[in-house]
């Protein structure tokens, strides 16, 4: 009896003091505001890294929607316990970038984990959106969309237009919504995120600036470009339309959508990341197509911005930490994961091996449309067209948004409304030039 007591009595002091993989695991917390069929996504992937990746552990939680989660991670930080890695929306780069001693740069981190992520291996409008001025990876590229044109073939076929051919110019745009118009149609053309498609997206597609300091990139001194002929041109344009009843403005961000799937307006310029959506919703056949450009504008087409959101390392953490961080995204990064995660949800695919794995899968071939996206963004980037890099950039859109409502529904002006959000929205970049100094 002794003996067995003292056989019981070893073996738990062995079983103490003997390694386990769930003892060794380095915890890692990861924020991120992707819910429903989104967040599933993100807890397969998490999932999938934790089982080939004994040592680390990382726990994904939602955090709220990108705004919730950005203002959270930045308490926590102030209150000494962020998480190890924030999704951020792209609007929110700028801030991230000026928070004093917050980030840990991701390329820094990698490269002295031994391990470099090479900002090459992604497409160049999504690195570039997310690297610093020169060249090196800040944040780790994640879930990005890009502005499309939509159309409702069957609306097509009803006006006498080829379904197979869109419009590919805002001129050829406005004669296919008037024989919507004339077919019965009560709506032609909408857009959603009306900022992110008719000002940011525009300016970039037209290879112009939208503010100075090469939109940002270049330093904390950046202001308001909008105010151009250009973009007059544009917002007299969509005006001019709207008086028509060509164009039908829907409101801010993606609510303008519901008016596409529903089939009352035939044409909208929309995220990529909506195709699952219209599929699922509408019933009537529906084609996606590039941007729509002014053919007598130099340089245009060149190449659409991101939206969506990056991964941000915070700064504190310790060695080990940021090993496991950079296996993890290196695991991101992997070809048949990132084209996983592009087919299934619909953002692009953000390394150029993913674009070529699932060309070659043969996805795109039965899915058409969905290489639109990624060819508007798989070209060499200018100073007018890598991104943006400004802070406050939610407040300066809900300015534009404002002001484009006005202008679209004859309240003021397009040079006046142009004039409005420059004002406002570089007494905003002043405010935050001061605040990051």
């Amino acid at each position: 009896m002794r003996q067995q007591r003292l056989a019981f009595t070893l073996a738990a002091i062995f079983t103490a003091f003997a390694p386990t993989s769930a003892n060794a695991a380095t915890e890692i917390q990861f924020w991120h505001s992707m819910e429903g069929a989104l967040g599933e996504r993100v807890n397969e992937l998490v999932e999938e890294f934790n089982k080939s990746n004994p040592d680390y552990r990382v726990n994904a939680v939602y955090k709220g929607n990108y705004g919730e989660s950005m203002n959270a991670g930045i308490a926590a930080f102030r209150a000494g316990n962020a998480p190890d890695i924030l999704q951020v929306f792209e609007v929110g780069t700028a801030t991230m970038m000026h928070a004093k001693g917050a980030v840990k740069p991701v390329q820094e981190m990698s490269e002295e984990a031994g391990k470099p992520i090479d900002p090459k291996a992604f497409i160049g409008a999504v690195a570039g959106y997310y690297s610093s001025q020169d060249g090196k990876l800040i944040s780790m590229p994640f879930n990005s969309s890009t502005v499309v044109f939509y159309y409702n073939k069957d609306a097509f076929k009803k006006a006498g237009l080829d379904p197979e051919k869109p419009p590919k110019t805002w001129e050829e745009l406005a004669q296919a919504g008037q024989k919507l118009k004339e077919a019965g149609q009560e709506c032609g053309y909408t857009t959603s995120w009306p900022s992110w498609s008719q000002l940011e997206t525009f300016s970039s597609w037209h290879n112009v600036p939208y503010a100075t300091e090469d939109n940002g990139f270049g330093g904390l001194g950046a202001r308001l470009a909008i105010d151009t002929p250009l973009h007059k041109r544009h917002l007299e344009n969509l005006a001019n339309m709207a008086k028509d009843g060509i164009f039908m403005y829907g409101g801010r961000g993606d609510q303008p959508n519901a008016l596409f799937t529903s089939g009352k307006c035939a044409m909208i310029t929309g995220s990529s990341g909506m195709r699952a959506n219209i599929a699922k919703n509408a019933k009537f056949e529906f084609g996606v197509s590039s941007l729509p450009y002014y053919a007598d504008v130099k340089g245009a087409p060149q190449n659409t911005i991101i939206g969506g959101a990056s991964l941000w390392v915070f700064a504190k953490k310790s060695p080990e930490v940021y090993k496991g961080v950079t296996e993890f995204f290196h695991f991101l990064a992997k070809p048949e994961i990132a084209a996983r995660w592009h087919q299934q949800t619909g953002y692009v695919p953000v390394t150029i091996a993913a674009y070529d794995e699932t060309k070659k899968s043969g996805f795109y071939d039965k899915n058409p449309g969905t290489e639109v996206a990624v060819e508007q963004l798989n070209v060499e980037t200018t100073s007018n067209s890598r991104g943006l890099r400004l802070g406050f950039l939610p407040q300066i859109r809900e300015i534009e948004d404002q002001e484009m409502e006005r202008i679209v529904s004859g309240k003021t002006s397009a040079e006046d409304g142009l004039k409005t959000m420059v004002k406002r929205g570089n007494e905003l970049l002043e405010k935050f030039e001061k605040s990051a100094k």
